[in-house]
């Protein structure tokens, strides 16, 4: 589990293609303090850790994860988002971020105004119900605020640290980018929409009446 603080932008020395996954090497001043098989966000997906040395750690990016994230835009020389898993000392800054992707956007538009940045997404509108304005959203794995949303896009301020330390500095328009939803408002969503439909496992009228409860 992650809080959605970026600790340090890592840099990809190698991207190569293992069968239908791909296998990247990052040089980063946090594999010091990183082990084989832990746990290591790369912006936003919860990746683990194959291989390491002082200054670099080597992860295995699989099929699933290339089709639902852009981590398979990728190549040697892209800066990345890096953040390690939270430890139970360790204070949430941002929000839940599991490192799981829900799935990608594009930049619609990023400009600045003032002292920050104003970030517009574009998203595919079955996820709209997760979209909330004043929310929590990742991405990236950067977490951040929805400042407001409209249909199937939002928008989001970057303020100027977020902006100088982590890889939103180089998006433009048209650029993917991860996308993962607060963890709290999946589980309402999913509550609601089960207990709507009266799936088995939720407490309905119904289902008391079938096992024997009456008025």
């Amino acid at each position: 589990m992650f809080n959605g603080i970026i600790e340090e932008l890592g840099k990809i020395t190698a991207a190569k293609d293992i069968g239908g996954g791909k296998e990247l090497a990052i040089s980063c001043k946090l594999a010091s303090s990183l082990e084989v098989d832990n746990s290591l966000c790369v912006n936003g997906v919860c990746q683990t850790v194959v291989r390491k040395s002082n200054d670099s750690v080597t992860v295995q990016v699989v099929e699933e994860t290339l089709r639902k994230t852009a981590l398979g835009d990728l190549k040697a020389g892209s800066e990345v988002n890096l953040e390690r898993s939270l430890s139970l000392a360790q204070r949430i800054d941002g929000h839940i971020v599991q490192g799981h992707v829900d799935t990608t956007g594009n930049i619609l538009d990023i400009k600045k105004e003032g002292t920050n940045w104003l970030c517009t997404v574009g998203y595919a509108p079955e996820w709209r119900d997760l979209v909330v304005g004043r929310g929590s959203i990742a991405i990236d794995g950067i977490s951040l605020t929805i400042a407001r949303e409209t249909g199937t896009q939002f928008t989001v301020a970057i303020i100027p640290y977020t902006w100088d330390h982590t890889v939103i500095r180089h998006r433009k328009k048209g650029d993917r980018v991860n996308l993962e939803f607060d963890i709290l408002g999946k589980y309402v969503l999913r509550f609601m929409q089960n207990r709507h439909t009266g799936k088995p496992g939720v407490v309905s009228e119904q289902l008391l009446r079938d096992s024997g409860f009456t008025d």
